[in-house]
C-alpha cells in the first residue's frame, strides 16, 4: 500500500482525509499552482476537461436513452472551458454530443476562448444560445438528451441566478425527474461554494465531479443533496500547505476507522475511563439512560449515572449495566442546588463528565448546573439542559482548566451566540468556529452536516447521518459516545470528530435496507460496535478510486 503525500499531510492513496476549501482559497491554490509550479492554466483546464470524461460516460450508460446525445451546457468561464474540453474529447471518440454556449464568444476568458476555438478547428457540432430567448425549448431539448453536464457556473458565482438562466435550470431540474441524467462540473451552479446556500436556484445532480479538493458548500445542506454523488478529480493543483492551518477538513471511512483507540488484551474495565453522566430529571430519565447507553456502546469501562434521588422507580430496568446514585432533589424531580457539593466530590473521581440530558430548565437546577461547569475540573461533555444553563453565551466557560465539548443543535447555538437559527445554517462553519472562539470549547454542531470546530480556527465536516437521526434520543446517545471516547485517552477534537462520524454512520447503516425513519436511539446506540468493526476493517483495505462518497450506508 503505497503512502504518496499530497500536501496538509493528506494521503492521495488512502484517502484518509480531505481539505475542504472556500472558492477563494480554491482560486488562490489555483493561481499558486500556474505561478510558482509553471503549469498554464491551459493544461489544467484540458485535465479537468479530460478528467470528466469517464463519469460522463458512465451516466450515459445509466439513462433510459443511453443512445442521445450529451448535452454540454456551458457558461463564458473556466467552468465551461472545462466542458470544452470533454467536448472535444466526446467528439474525437465518436460520441454523439452537443456543446451549448450560454453567453456570447466575444466574453469568453482566454483559455476557455482557446478551447472553443479548438472545438469549432475540429467541426464538433456547437451552438450559442441567449437563454432569455423565448424560442428556447429546453424540455423537448432535454427529452432527446442522454445526459446533461451542468458547466455553467463555477465557484465564482455570487449573485442569485434569475431570468432565463433560471428557466434553464428549473426546466433541467424537472427533466432529470423523468430520467435525464445531470452531471456538474466542479460544484452544481447555483450552490454557494463556501457554505452550500443556493441562489436562487440550483441545479439538481445525478454526480459532481469536483476539481483537486472539496468544497465546503458541498458538504453542507442543500448543497450537499444538489451535489448527488461527489467525484473528486486530482489535476495537479496544489494541496493547502501544513502550514496552511487551521483548516476545515472531511474524514473518510478509512481515516474514521483509523482513530478507534487500541484496547489492549490485557485492559481491564478502568482502562478505558471512568465517565460520571449528571442527568434526568422526573420523566425524563429516559435522556439520561440513552447517553449511559451511548457512553457503554461506545466502550466506556464504567460508568455512573448521577440521578435526582426518588426516581429510582423510574430507572428499575433502564441502566442494568451502569452504576446508579442519588443526589438531593427539588419537589418537582430536578436536582436541587443542595446536591452541589456533592456532585463536584464524585466528579472528582471520575475521568469525564457528562452533563445535561433531562436535567430540565427549573431556576434551582439552572443555577446548580451554571455553578458545576466552572467547579468540576473534569473534561465536560455538555449538551441539552446543560447548554440551557448556560449564560452570557458560554464566556464564562473561558476559566474552565479542563477540555470542554458542547454539543448544540443549531436552536441552541443561536441562543448562545444571540443569533436566529437560519443564520446558523446559513454558515455552518463559520458559527460553529465562532462558538467554539467565544466558549474556549470544542463544538459538535449538529444538523444536516455536523460540523466540530475548535476555538484555533479549526473545523471538520461530517459527512454520515441523514433523517435517521431525527429522532429525539440521538442526540443523548451522541453525548455519552463523545465522553466515552474522550475516557479512552483520545484527543478532545478527535474525540468529537470520530463520535460524529460514527454515530451518523451507524445510523445510516439502519436505515441502509428500509426507510429514513422510525429507527430509535437505543438502536443507534446498539448498532455502534458493529458498525466499528465495519469501520477498522474498512480503514486497512485497499483504496479502488479517489471518490468521495458523502454518505456510507455500506458499512
Amino acid at each position: 500500500m503505497t503512502a504518496e503525500k499530497a500536501g496538509a499531510g493528506f494521503s492521495r492513496n488512502e484517502a484518509e482525509r480531505w481539505s475542504l476549501v472556500t472558492g477563494s482559497e480554491m482560486r488562490g491554490l489555483d493561481h499558486q499552482t500556474i505561478e510558482k509550479r509553471g503549469i498554464s492554466g491551459e493544461l489544467l483546464m484540458e485535465s479537468a476537461g479530460h478528467a470528466l470524461k469517464c463519469s460522463v460516460l458512465a451516466l450515459r450508460a445509466s439513462s433510459p436513452r443511453p443512445q442521445a446525445k450529451i448535452r454540454i451546457l456551458c457558461g463564458a468561464g473556466n467552468n465551461g472551458g472545462d466542458g470544452f474540453v470533454l467536448a472535444r474529447h466526446l467528439f474525437r471518440e465518436g460520441v454523439s454530443s452537443e456543446t451549448i454556449l450560454l453567453g456570447k464568444v466575444d466574453r469568453l476568458a482566454k483559455d476557455a476562448a482557446a478551447n472553443w476555438g479548438r472545438l469549432q478547428l475540429l467541426g464538433a457540432p456547437t451552438q450559442v444560445a441567449d437563454p432569455d430567448a423565448s424560442e428556447m425549448d429546453w424540455q423537448t431539448l432535454f427529452a432527446e438528451t442522454s445526459v446533461v453536464v451542468d458547466a455553467l457556473f463555477g465557484i465564482g458565482l455570487k449573485r442569485e441566478i434569475g431570468g432565463g438562466l433560471a428557466r434553464l435550470i428549473e426546466s433541467l431540474c424537472g427533466s432529470r425527474r423523468t430520467g435525464l441524467r445531470v452531471l456538474a462540473v466542479d460544484i452544481p451552479s447555483g450552490i454557494a461554494a463556501d457554505t452550500g446556500a443556493v441562489r436562487g436556484i440550483a441545479v439538481e445532480a445525478d454526480r459532481t465531479v469536483t476539481i483537486s479538493l472539496p468544497k465546503i458548500g458541498l458538504t453542507l445542506e442543500p448543497g450537499r443533496s444538489h451535489a448527488g454523488q461527489i467525484e473528486i478529480a486530482r489535476i495537479g493543483i496544489d494541496d493547502p500547505e501544513p502550514e496552511g492551518l487551521p483548516r476545515v477538513e472531511m474524514w473518510t471511512a478509512r481515516g474514521a476507522g483509523r482513530l478507534f483507540p487500541v484496547r489492549p488484551p490485557a485492559a481491564h474495565k478502568g482502562t478505558f475511563g471512568r465517565i460520571m453522566v449528571i442527568a434526568g430529571s422526573k420523566g425524563m430519565l429516559g435522556a439520561a439512560s440513552l447517553c449511559v447507553r451511548g457512553c457503554l456502546r461506545a466502550g466506556a469501562g464504567l460508568v455512573r449515572l448521577a440521578h435526582p434521588q426518588g426516581l429510582e422507580g423510574e430507572l428499575r430496568g433502564l441502566c442494568a449495566e451502569a452504576m446508579t446514585s442519588g443526589f438531593a432533589a427539588t419537589e418537582r424531580g430536578g436536582f436541587a442546588w443542595a446536591a452541589a457539593t456533592d456532585l463536584e466530590e464524585m466528579a472528582a473521581t471520575q475521568d469525564v463528565v457528562a452533563l445535561g440530558p433531562g436535567l430540565g430548565r427549573t431556576s434551582q437546577t439552572r443555577d446548580l448546573i451554571a455553578g458545576l461547569v466552572l467547579t468540576i475540573d473534569r473534561p465536560l461533555v455538555l449538551d441539552a439542559d446543560g447548554l440551557y444553563a448556560l449564560t452570557d453565551g458560554g464566556e464564562g466557560l473561558r476559566e474552565r482548566s479542563a477540555v470542554t465539548i458542547l454539543t448544540p443543535h443549531p436552536g441552541e447555538a443561536a441562543r448562545l451566540l444571540s443569533t436566529e437559527i437560519g443564520a446558523i445554517n446559513t454558515d455552518r462553519v463559520g458559527a460553529a468556529k465562532q462558538l467554539a472562539e467565544q466558549t474556549a470549547s470544542i463544538v459538535i454542531l449538529k444538523g444536516a452536516g455536523t460540523v466540530v470546530a475548535d476555538d484555533k480556527g479549526r473545523a471538520l465536516v461530517n459527512p454520515t447521518g441523514g433523517p435517521a437521526l431525527a429522532a429525539g434520543g440521538t442526540g443523548d446517545v451522541l453525548t455519552g459516545m463523545v465522553a466515552a471516547l474522550l475516557g479512552s485517552q483520545m484527543s478532545a477534537f478527535e474525540a468529537a470528530g470520530l463520535a460524529a462520524w460514527w454515530h451518523g454512520a451507524s445510523a445510516d447503516r439502519l436505515a441502509a435496507d428500509g426507510a429514513d425513519f422510525g429507527i430509535l436511539a437505543s438502536e443507534i446506540a446498539d448498532e455502534l460496535p458493529a458498525c466499528a468493526g465495519a469501520l477498522i476493517r474498512k480503514s486497512w483495505e485497499e483504496e479502488k478510486n479517489e471518490k468521495l462518497v458523502l454518505r456510507f450506508p455500506e458499512l
